[in-house]
């Protein structure tokens, strides 16, 4: 597997499971495998949905900052990559 980063993590909100996505180098879509954090905090996930000022969107592009359904805790500041083959 390769990582391509795509951004970092900037607010997580907890009781939602949600976290916003500041997207600085790539796009990502609905249905890509993305990386959240480093070894330690490492979570691997499927983007399943995601959303821009409260509209539902597929794919996400550089300078875009989206609202992210997670499967678990993450941090401000973990960087996100998209998972490549």
């Amino acid at each position: 597997m390769n990582y391509k980063q795509i951004g970092k993590i900037t607010h997580y909100f907890g009781k939602i499971g949600v976290a916003v996505l500041q997207m600085t180098d790539d796009s990502v879509k609905v249905g890509e495998a993305i990386r959240i954090g480093e070894e330690c905090t490492e979570l691997e996930q499927q983007v399943e949905s995601m959303q821009v000022d409260h509209a539902q969107v597929t794919e996400a592009k550089k300078g875009d900052e989206v609202g992210l359904k997670v499967i678990s805790h993450v941090k401000p500041g973990d960087l996100v990559y998209k998972v490549t083959e």
